[in-house]
């Protein structure tokens, strides 16, 4: 992979995954990446996220691999005066610092950016917070989850509230960040100067709500949980059964493709007038739903799934991740590295491809 970050330095201050991400992106890209760590707290919090499955005798989880790998660690009590010295030392060739503390830690630990400027003028500081920089408030991404909309949005229909399987509040502002940061050396290049940027994950919930949060400032309809039903587009989202049991959903987004699928059913269901048009598809997506999947059942998946990639009907597989990792292109996102007496396998956090 290209490596445009080689003569970057970046020191990571962060724990856990938001700010973490940042910082993968830019090893994964060529820049060295220095993880501090605390030793009174045995390092990054996510080393001791655990499964059942995992060794208890190893120092580092596969939640904190899935982060961390390939990045330097130094382990820094950043309270004793000599550790201090020598994290400063670091910023004087630093040209990114990522942090994720909470309100106020960083002036008391003398790592805040008025205080690491002094160091190094040009410096560009990045920072995570939870609720903005004037608020104290703990934040995990669950609670953003919940607090956003996310939750209340997310589940089958009439169910409890249901958080994503994956932290993607922290996820989605790792990448506001990196975005930040990549405008900061573009700004850098030009003038010569650093910055201090900060995305706070509130933020980067709702700026992420998209036309879930339209759907309510514009149409004043009230986003509920549906499963993964579309709001907006139907058939999108519902569940279907093949005869030989494989799941699968469908993302018909216009009439053509509705048409097309109809047409590899058997169904004319596009010639009645609640089906017509996709607003009309919506209103009685219930009904419909039945009608297809009257057909769909009595169907073997993996013939429907050749003539829908013939048609350009998008159908996807539900798939666990043994499937998933078993497929090529996901072959293709898998980062090795050797750790002492271990090899570790992971997911890289790029996955554009850069071609000249």
């Amino acid at each position: 992979m290209y490596q445009p970050f080689s003569d970057i330095n970046v020191i990571e201050l962060a724990g856990v995954l938001a700010g973490p991400s940042a910082g993968l992106f830019f090893s994964e890209l060529g820049a060295r990446v220095i993880k501090i760590e605390n030793p009174k707290t045995d390092g990054d919090v996510t080393r001791s996220w655990k499964l059942y499955t995992e060794n208890p005798n190893d120092k580092e989880s596969a939640y904190y691999w899935s982060i961390n790998a390939g990045k330097e660690v130094q382990f820094l009590d950043l309270t004793v005066e000599q550790d201090l010295q020598q994290f400063y030392n670091l910023i004087k060739t630093a040209d990114v610092v990522i942090s994720n503390y909470k309100c106020g830690d960083d002036i008391k630990l003398k790592v805040d950016f008025n205080t690491l400027k002094s160091i190094k003028p040009d410096l560009i500081y990045a920072s995570i917070n939870g609720f903005g920089k004037t608020n104290s408030r703990t934040a995990y991404d669950l609670i953003l989850q919940a607090e956003s909309g996310f939750m209340f949005m997310n589940g089958e229909k009439n169910a409890a509230p249901l958080k994503m399987p994956v932290a993607l509040i922290d996820i989605l502002a790792g990448h506001q960040l990196k975005e930040a940061i990549l405008i900061a050396l573009l700004k850098k290049y030009k003038t010569q100067e650093g910055s201090n940027i900060s995305v706070p994950l509130f933020d980067t919930a709702v700026a992420s709500l998209a036309n879930q949060a339209t759907n309510w400032l514009v149409a004043h309809h009230l986003p509920i949980s549906q499963g993964s039903q579309h709001p907006n587009i139907a058939p999108y989202g519902e569940i279907f059964t093949s005869k030989d049991g494989h799941q699968f959903t469908l993302a018909i987004g216009n009439n053509k493709q509705f048409k097309a699928l109809c047409d590899i059913l058997g169904l004319q269901l596009y010639a009645l007038s609640n089906y017509q048009d996709n607003q009309q598809r919506v209103s009685h997506r219930e009904n419909l739903f039945i009608e297809l999947e009257n057909v769909i059942k009595h169907l073997n998946f993996e013939n429907l799934f050749k003539e829908c990639l013939k048609k350009d009907i998008p159908i996807g597989k539900i798939r666990n991740l043994k499937e998933v990792f078993q497929l090529p292109e996901a072959q293709e996102l898998i980062n090795t590295f050797t750790f002492g007496d271990k090899t570790i396998h992971t997911v890289k956090s790029t996955s554009f491809v850069f071609e000249n």
